[in-house]
């Protein structure tokens, strides 16, 4: 394909001519196809195009982290309430939380109350976020995953086409400035 649009089935020799006449290179597009396709272009521009390309859909793409938030079989509601406020801001930014219950001493002897604690954190999260595992002892500390909900993701990548930032979680509305 040469640069006015025109296509013409020529050996590789003469497309190597037909390019170097009008100064530019020819490019390899597919070669499994029968005969094979090569467009005249600039390399350098197109090769500068292809990584600037790439670049932008690179910048684009959200990376998903763990963020962990941990307790212990005694948190005081206060404490949960603060650290339930990190996971809901850790959703909204469409993270996954990392939940872990941390035992010392004999508090062991009781696992059942930190996987009350971890369903109970679920139930409150509900609305923005699903347990994507089990609660799960590995030995001292029970461990659970929990992800954005597919809810949450679909409104978190219409409002990233439309070049919006996410509306700030309770967390960030709650804070009053410092006098």
């Amino acid at each position: 394909m040469f640069p006015d649009g025109r296509t013409t089935v020529m050996p590789t020799s003469e497309g190597i001519r037909r390019a170097k006449a009008m100064g530019l290179d020819l490019v390899l597009v597919s070669p499994t196809a029968h005969p094979p396709v090569a467009k005249v272009i600039d390399y350098g521009e197109y090769s500068y195009l292809e990584k600037k390309r790439r670049s932008d859909a690179k910048k684009k793409q959200h990376r998903i982290e763990v963020k962990e938030v941990k307790f212990r079989p005694n948190t005081d509601q206060h404490d949960y309430a603060f650290k339930k406020r990190h996971a809901v801001r850790f959703l909204n930014e469409g993270n996954k939380v990392k939940a872990t219950v941390f035992f010392r001493g004999r508090e062991i002897t009781h696992p059942e109350i930190g996987e009350r604690l971890l369903r109970g954190l679920v139930a409150d999260l509900e609305d923005i976020g699903s347990p994507e595992t089990q609660p799960r002892m590995e030995g001292r500390t029970m461990t659970m995953m929990i992800g954005p909900s597919k809810a949450q993701k679909l409104a978190q990548q219409r409002q990233r086409q439309q070049g919006r930032r996410p509306p700030p979680s309770d967390f960030a509305r709650s804070r009053r400035p410092r006098r």
